[in-house]
């Protein structure tokens, strides 16, 4: 019996999935992935100077570097990338379920979800605040988003390997399994008519996502049709707008001292 389209190609994402591997490069991501136990490493490659520096990572990383020529570092990486004489191939990290995470995971009851942001640098940094603020996850669609790469690693600087980033198949999904789960999920718009201080102030103790849209088209209308509430970050011109790193740790702060 001929087994049906949505099974077969149910089974080849997950082939897929199974041999992806991704390309950390620099020596600050190294050194976190390196020392990160829920890390499967595949292959480590550094420069002499690299290895000095890297030799307690090393020695705890349970992989066998090959140390080559600074001018023969032949690795899969982008050309001109700052790769310091240090690049690990490793597999994408699994956190688990969304509910484990958000329900059950370290940190504040706070999420952070990205809708259709590519910019791998972007996604980095928000990474970064989400760590520093106390997260529990990020949250982004599996398509149209940026994935688990060395460039964003790099611009992470180790928060990849410390900070959940969950790619789900279906945002506006995702998003309605949080709701249910009691979070009041707030999308961030600069045109919305409510400030997000005041919007925050009367939620009390209750779990928050912060929703974000990429730079330029924001929020899909099937987002925002999906968020609590629509919210703007106040600004003292009478024009303002921030990149959507900077707009994630302005309301990442907010949400953690309302």
């Amino acid at each position: 019996m001929k087994k049906p389209d949505w099974v077969i190609e149910k089974e080849r994402g997950k082939r897929a999935a199974a041999a992806e591997t991704v390309w950390l490069f620099g020596l600050h991501a190294v050194r976190d992935a390196l020392l990160n136990p829920a890390r499967v490493k595949l292959r480590l490659v550094l420069t002499k100077n690299a290895a000095d520096r890297l030799g307690e990572a090393v020695a705890a990383g349970g992989v066998e570097p090959e140390v080559v020529d600074p001018r023969r570092f032949d690795v899969p990486i982008d050309e001109g990338s700052v790769h310091q004489g240090a690049a690990l191939e490793v597999k994408p990290l699994n956190w688990g379920s969304l509910e484990d995470v958000c329900l059950d995971g370290r940190g504040a009851p706070l999420v952070v979800l990205l809708d259709r942001v590519t910019d791998p640098h972007n996604v980095g940094a928000v990474l970064r605040s989400a760590e520093v603020f106390g997260a529990r996850a990020v949250i982004a669609p599996l398509r149209n988003s940026a994935p688990e790469t060395g460039a964003l690693a790099k611009t992470a600087s180790g928060a990849l390997e410390r900070q959940p980033y969950l790619r789900v198949t279906n945002l506006a999904e995702t998003m309605e399994t949080l709701k249910g789960m009691g979070f009041v999920l707030l999308g961030l718009d600069g045109e919305a008519e409510a400030e997000l201080g005041a919007a925050l102030a009367g939620l009390g103790s209750r779990p928050i996502g912060l929703v974000l849209g990429a730079e330029g088209p924001g929020l899909r209308d099937k987002t925002k049709a999906t968020c609590d509430a629509l919210v703007r970050i106040p600004f003292a011109a009478g024009f303002g707008s921030l990149n959507v790193s900077n707009a994630a740790a302005v309301a990442l702060y907010a949400a953690t001292t309302h």
